[in-house]
């Protein structure tokens, strides 16, 4: 088995998401963070022979990348070997217990019915990361006034903060406010997003052009106040 640019990027991708990852059978990659409030899923090119848990991910894609003509992966009992240096090189790296690691739900997530719906396009996705870190701002909003939609850079602390507010729709009339953590949304992996949220406290950012998707947590200080009218 090989595995594709676009898988590993997605892998590069997850491991700033939780440390470790457990490899199920087939083409489902999931992990989800250590407090449970990000949870990503991608449907990729490859599948997985087997079932393998890795506890450093940083470090197994380290191994990978020794070889840059895009190694091959064999399995036994306990390993996962790296064969690499047109098979003169054979890394057995050893799996580890899924005890080990914070482990995604077995089941599918259902996401509740989201009264807020929108899309980020990876301009203004990159322009507000870009904004939030220039501000040093630890928190994201997605948030309306009924007349327009806005994604905005902010301090939920500190009134006081330097904001930043990029308008990426026209409004319904529902007034909100939907409030991330910058790191949290820091951890999705750039590109276009389907965007929904949920007043019940979750999110769905689903990528318009692969098959990668995050759900997560809104946190304390969001709110959502419907149109009478609709």
């Amino acid at each position: 088995m090989k595995m594709s640019s676009k898988t590993l990027n997605v892998l590069k991708n997850y491991a700033n998401i939780n440390q470790g990852i457990f490899f199920k059978k087939g083409k489902t990659l999931k992990t989800v963070s250590s407090h449970k409030n990000i949870l990503a899923e991608a449907t990729i090119e490859e599948d997985i022979p087997a079932d393998f848990g890795v506890y450093d991910l940083n470090n197994f894609l380290s191994v990978v990348s020794l070889d840059k003509d895009n190694p091959s992966f064999e399995f036994d009992a306990k390993h996962v070997v790296v064969v690499g240096k047109k098979g003169r090189s054979r890394i057995k790296y050893r799996f580890c217990d899924p005890t080990m690691i914070v482990l995604p739900p077995e089941k599918n997530f259902v996401m509740p019915a989201a009264e807020i719906k929108c899309l980020l396009s990876s301009e203004d996705f990159d322009w507000i990361l870009k904004s939030s870190s220039a501000l040093s701002s630890p928190h994201i909003a997605i948030q309306s006034d009924g007349v327009t939609v806005d994604v905005v850079s902010f301090n939920g602390q500190d009134d006081s903060a330097h904001t930043d507010a990029l308008q990426i729709d026209k409004g319904n009339g529902n007034k909100y406010k939907m409030v991330f953590k910058t790191e949290n949304i820091s951890k999705i992996l750039p590109g276009n997003y389907e965007v929904s949220i949920s007043s019940k406290g979750v999110s769905h950012f689903k990528n318009k052009d692969t098959t990668l998707q995050y759900w997560i947590s809104t946190e304390t200080g969001s709110n959502f106040e419907a149109n009478d009218d609709g």
